[in-house]
């Protein structure tokens, strides 16, 4: 356990934002470079699964390294993920084709869902709850850099490099984090007898993965989603036997019927279904329909990711007087106010329009990310931290996972059933991508056909963010606590 860790504490806290940089960046550098890396690798009907790969794999490991950390403390944890992590970014840059892309991402996914719950473990850990809005404003300005840093590598990258860079820029900052623990993050734990659930994270992977296949299926064949949506079910009821069965479960299910954890685990797993909407199509409808340069459309995108430490921020430093639950109420109302913006988006709109959808939507993810983890790691003791923290990033994972999945089906099925127009094939709409020139003047048809496609994909977008604010009332109201942070040992 954390051991004399008051002198410490900032180059600890130094030591996690430069672990979650790496995943900051992320959402925004990959996002702005993949219409170019998609033109350029083929296989466009991939496009959702480099960013669902990713989550898919994340989100099965979050809530499997939570309990590790539980068990053998944070620092092995951390730096086993942090490893895992940079290996694939070194492979994804290495990649031939979208499949192998698709694969390294899933061994990137995996070191992420170490990295972010138990860094924020260490930060429930280190700081009571009433000094971590400061914290948390640290933690939230790492968002911000990225947001701006992501958009304008990704772009500059692509016109000035090579798109391997975009993954191989995480090794240095990756090597910094890893030696800032091992120097100065330091714990006593006694491991716990506990075996981990192998079989259930291994059926829990399996069906999302098969739940992915069939909502991807769905958009372009509905008879071919029958079969993954077979093997949907089966995993997820021998999922369920598995957890009810195992005497240390993947999912502790006593752990997430807490009220505020299943309110709060609700409402953010919704949350992630929207938030994923925008990072994954906002730069395909800037720059396929309104016809913008990458570095532009990163920077619509960049907005979101800028609201979101800025919401982050002001929700920290205020939840003390106001509440957690307002605080996060705040944020479930602001975001189908952002989404509406996306849904008035046309040919001839102003890109301005989207950028100002895309910061209130952030704002929104800052008040409620913030109130939803305080909210969770305030309902448990330090034994069960990890596990609760875990929970929360697992939520919203796993709705990004869903999210991209399931809006990339809507956009497929309207590519491919458009109500005007012929339909839209990959090599269309990657040539729109990455040279529309070559289209000649088809390229206003397909275009259109994309404008069309993507108008269905938003107004999803904005019913997953209403619902969201309808299941964030069901929230309790939780008392502040946590006046002294917990150091177990000292």
């Amino acid at each position: 356990m954390t051991t004399g860790t008051a002198p410490r504490r900032p180059l600890i806290l130094a030591a996690v934002m430069a672990a979650m940089f790496m995943i900051a960046i992320e959402a925004t550098i990959v996002s702005t470079a993949m219409p170019q890396i998609a033109g350029q690798l083929g296989d466009l009907h991939f496009y959702a699964w480099v960013f669902g790969a990713f989550l898919l794999t994340q989100t099965a490991a979050t809530v499997v390294f939570g309990k590790l950390a539980d068990v053998y403390g944070r620092r092995p944890v951390l730096l086993i993920g942090i490893a895992v992590f940079l290996l694939g970014s070194l492979l994804c840059g290495l990649a031939w084709s979208m499949p192998s892309l698709i694969l390294f991402r899933l061994v990137q996914g995996i070191g992420a869902g170490a990295i972010q719950p138990v860094g924020l473990t260490v930060i429930g850990d280190l700081y009571p709850a009433r000094e971590r809005g400061r914290v948390q404003g640290y933690l939230a300005s790492v968002w911000g850099v990225s947001s701006v840093a992501g958009p304008l590598a990704g772009g500059l990258i692509i016109q000035h490099l090579s798109w391997p860079w975009v993954f191989w820029i995480n090794l240095p900052v990756g090597l910094l984090a890893a030696a800032l623990f091992l120097l100065f993050l330091r714990e006593e734990v006694m491991p716990r007898a506990r075996k981990i659930d192998a079989p259930g994270a291994a059926l829990f992977t399996v069906a999302v993965a098969a739940l992915m296949v069939s909502l991807t299926q769905a958009g372009t064949a509905v008879s071919s989603a029958l079969w993954p949506a077979v093997v949907f079910v089966v995993a997820g009821v021998l999922f369920v036997l598995q957890e009810r069965r195992a005497a240390d479960p993947m999912l502790d299910f006593q752990l997430w019927a807490k009220r505020p954890i299943a309110t709060t685990n609700a409402a953010t797993l919704l949350s992630g279904m929207a938030v994923i909407g925008l990072t994954a199509f906002l730069p395909m409808y800037v720059q396929g329909v309104l016809q913008s340069s990458p570095l532009i459309a990163g920077f619509t995108l960049t907005l979101m990711i800028l609201g979101w430490p800025v919401g982050a921020t002001v929700a920290a430093r205020n939840f003390v007087r106001f509440g957690l639950r307002p605080t996060l109420l705040v944020g479930a109302a602001l975001l189908p106010v952002g989404a509406a913006a996306f849904v008035t988006l046309g040919p001839a709109t102003s890109v301005l329009v989207a950028a100002a959808g895309s910061v209130i939507l952030g704002l929104g993810m800052g008040f409620l990310s913030t109130a939803g983890i305080v909210i969770i790691q305030d309902s448990v003791g330090w034994e069960q931290r990890g596990a609760a923290t875990a929970s929360n990033i697992f939520a919203r994972n796993l709705g990004s996972t869903l999210g991209a999945t399931a809006l990339g089906a809507v956009l497929n099925y309207h590519l491919l059933h458009p109500t005007n127009g012929p339909p839209i094939d990959g090599d269309q709409l990657r040539r729109l991508l990455d040279d529309p020139a070559s289209l000649g003047t088809g390229a206003a048809v397909i275009r259109l056909g994309l404008q069309d496609a993507l108008h269905a994909t938003f107004w999803a977008v904005l019913a997953v963010a209403a619902l969201t604010l309808v299941l964030s009332l069901l929230v309790p109201k939780v008392a502040l606590s946590g006046l002294k942070h917990e150091v177990p040992g000292e």
